[in-house]
């Protein structure tokens, strides 16, 4: 079953639903657009019956909890949302990392001299880097701790707390590495089947943006295996099973840690969908019909660079300000050939656009790190100023 909600349903995904009459549950967003719909009332017997429940967005955890409290489903759900209990239970894994939860009042008290530098603070319960900082010496700590404070007056409201919840942080140790994503879904078995891997550049070291995630054969087939292996581990710890989820890594040399997991959905926002102009992907009905990509054949003659790029509202400009995002002017920029497009109302949302692109190589893309969105904004009564 398919539980839809904001802050964003693509129109693929709305074609899937309906090319392959999945239930989904009726709300605004669902009505009236041709699916095969079915009320809340029936989520509980619906699962039972599947055994399978995908979300477009953690928004609608809260009602995956209210009808099923008592499931494993919902065990799992809170433990990976929670990034204290998810250390917790990586323990067995990881003996030696170092994690603590500091409640958000108290960051302020904490002594800056006697924290290890550098760690990493973010929301013990968040979404889309929101509140996360990596804190490299004592001047960096008072900075970010003012950079919570405005980023938890600005993102209020935008999504319930179940998914961002500023009342706790958890300090834990830096990870060094390179950032990668996985898109997964476990079987029937615990058995991980990977539909994508994502490769997580930045811009320096004090860069902590979503500005861009890039694949392709290369990044897939470096890391499928040891990927595969890390997440069978964990698959096993959990008892996961028909369960769809987005994971962060960290790999330096063979060494992989895991920074969190997003549960019941993959890459954010339906940017998972550029599994499906990379590769021929298409992760719902893979979850679904519980497909596997035959990997070697879906690469063998695929030589490009694939990426989401996110054009996002900078946060220290006053969105009623703006008079218009040059977004034609954004997507020349990229120096890539665009191959979709979608738009958002940068009033509601916390970008304007995201671009799936491809170009032959990572290097040609690599300055898009470097793009400053204010170039693009055109401000309503004042010439904004560059930075």
């Amino acid at each position: 079953m398919f539980i839809l909600d904001e802050p964003y349903i693509s129109e693929f995904l709305y074609e899937t639903l309906k090319k392959n009459s999945y239930p989904v549950m009726e709300n605004k967003l669902t009505k009236n657009r041709g699916l095969n719909t079915y009320s809340e009332s029936e989520i509980k017997e619906l699962y039972f019956k599947e055994g399978k429940i995908y979300t477009n967005s953690e928004n609608s955890l809260d009602l995956i909890f209210e009808n099923l409290p008592d499931e494993d489903i919902t065990k799992q759900i809170k433990l990976f949302k929670d990034k204290t209990e998810f250390r917790k239970i990586l323990k067995s894994i990881y003996p030696d990392f170092f994690f603590t939860e500091v409640n958000y009042e108290d960051l302020k008290k904490l002594d800056k001299t006697k924290l290890k530098y550098p760690f990493v603070i973010k929301p013990s319960i968040g979404f889309l880097s929101m509140g996360v900082y990596t804190v490299w010496n004592e001047e960096d700590f008072v900075n970010t701790v003012n950079k919570i404070e405005l980023s938890a007056k600005e993102n209020a409201g935008l999504f319930p707390e179940t998914v961002l919840n500023s009342n706790k942080f958890i300090i834990e140790e830096y990870i060094k590495g390179d950032e990668f994503a996985v898109d997964v879904y476990f079987d029937e078995n615990s058995a991980p089947v990977i539909l994508n891997i994502f490769k997580h550049p930045f811009l320096d070291k004090y860069d902590v943006s979503d500005r861009m995630y890039i694949t392709s054969k290369d990044i897939i087939k470096e890391n499928l295996f040891e990927f595969e292996g890390l997440l069978s581990k964990i698959g096993k710890l959990t008892g996961l099973k028909n369960f769809p989820l987005h994971i962060e890594l960290k790999k330096e040399n063979k060494t992989i840690i895991p920074i969190e997991i997003n549960p019941l959905r993959f890459a954010g926002w339906c940017t998972c969908d550029v599994g499906y102009y990379a590769y021929g992907i298409n992760m719902y009905e893979y979850f679904m019909q519980n497909k596997k990509p035959d990997w070697n054949k879906i690469l063998e003659n695929n030589n490009s660079t694939y990426a989401f790029v996110m054009g996002e509202v900078p946060f220290d400009i006053n969105k009623k300000e703006i008079e218009k995002f040059d977004i034609e002017g954004f997507k020349k920029a990229t120096n890539a050939d665009i191959l979709d497009t979608r738009e958002f109302d940068y009033m509601q949302k916390p970008m304007f656009c995201v671009l799936f692109i491809k170009a032959n190589g990572f290097d040609r893309i690599k300055d898009i790190l470097k793009l400053n969105v204010k170039e693009y904004i055109t401000m309503k009564t004042k010439a904004l100023n560059l930075r």
